[in-house]
């Protein structure tokens, strides 16, 4: 296997690592030294040449190849096992629809937010319960990492140049999570997104930060799902109000709830749909007064369709809580779901 990245040699890991900071090709934390046999290794276990054009970035016109992405992925600490899923991530990120410059380069400071499914969730022994959002295993948290140092040493999305997010937030380092499929009877987010249960794959979604909601005064469905629309109002009123993709999360106390009254993913979607909306002249309330206009009484849907909301189980075993994502801009950027290691030229399902 014959790499073209440039070497740099060093003469321990103590100067690894301030090598690496001084060229800023680091998100801050120490990395792990991409050694050409560990860059080898993510490859391989892919079943990519280095040269494998994995997509282009659409405003710059940058290429984005395996060898590329495997050096950052060791970097960010990955397992060859872990490279799939990242190439996967990053194959869906370039899509058109979801819209990376804009996102990146924007003041708004969002994150791009990774949700696994699938066999794979198990083969790299993923944990979507306790602190899920959180470190809460090893694979989710390299992968998620991962894309942050893509980001910053391929795409030369750094702070300050490019990335000119006003605040950002911590997601920024790490943003990944696997659903908790294996304790829930709904489907899961990749097969309400026209992927078989048995094939892997990665939804992408670029994310404000959580915004977490408690409910514990209650079984009812609709009183539940009413905190997390009520989470989604105040997001549009305090943040923006163009429609687009929201996640909720649904930890298992609030999902039983829910699952016992019979209520489907899609009953959720619905739910919510038609509840996530405010009036313009709300606005006024929260010191936006001076774009209401004429405008006061127009109605606007958090989202398109119910299709838009990602609905995800994830999340420890007690507790009545429960979490909104919104979108970055929602009608702009389109989260974006992709099959892992099958098919890299096939187009994604639609948002």
């Amino acid at each position: 296997m014959q790499l073209t990245s440039k070497v740099h040699e060093a003469s321990d890991i103590a100067a690894v690592q301030e090598l690496y900071h001084s060229r800023g090709w680091t998100d801050g934390l120490p990395i792990v030294p991409p050694t050409a046999e560990a860059v080898e290794a993510c490859l391989e276990w892919a079943m990519l040449p280095p040269e494998q054009l994995i997509g282009v970035e659409p405003v710059r016109e940058r290429a984005v190849t395996a060898e590329k992405l495997a050096i950052n992925a060791v970097m960010a600490g990955c397992l060859p096992m872990h490279f799939p899923v990242v190439v996967a991530a990053v194959t869906a990120m370039l899509q058109p629809e979801f819209l990376l410059h804009g996102a990146t380069a924007s003041t708004g400071g969002c994150a791009v937010l990774l949700v696994l499914n699938g066999p794979i969730r198990l083969e790299l022994a993923t944990d979507p319960t306790f602190n899920v959002l959180g470190a809460s295993d090893r694979a989710t948290m390299a992968i998620g990492r991962a894309l942050r140092l893509v980001l910053i040493n391929v795409l030369d999305v750094r702070p300050g140049g490019i990335d000119r997010s006003t605040l950002g937030h911590p997601g920024k380092i790490s943003y990944c999570l696997a659903e908790d499929e294996d304790d829930s009877n709904w489907l899961s987010l990749a097969e309400t997104r026209d992927i078989p249960k048995e094939i892997s794959a990665v939804t992408v979604m670029t994310a404000g930060a959580p915004r977490q909601i408690m409910n514990e005064w209650t079984t009812e469905p609709k009183e539940i799902l009413e905190t997390f629309a009520a989470e989604i109002r105040a997001n549009m009123r305090h943040y923006s109000i163009w429609p687009g993709n929201y996640a909720i999360l649904v930890p298992k106390q609030l999902r039983e709830h829910l699952d016992n009254a019979g209520w489907s993913k899609r009953d959720v979607a619905e739910f919510i749909f038609e509840r996530a909306r405010i009036h313009r002249h709300e606005w006024a309330e929260v010191g936006k007064g001076a774009v209401v206009r004429d405008r006061g009484d127009t109605v606007y849907p958090a989202m398109e369709s119910p299709d838009q909301l990602l609905v995800i189980a994830a999340g420890g075993p007690a507790g009545g809580f429960g979490a909104v994502i919104p979108p970055w801009l929602g009608h702009k950027s389109h989260a974006v779901t992709m099959a892992i290691g099958a098919c890299l030229d096939c187009g994604p399902p639609p948002a």
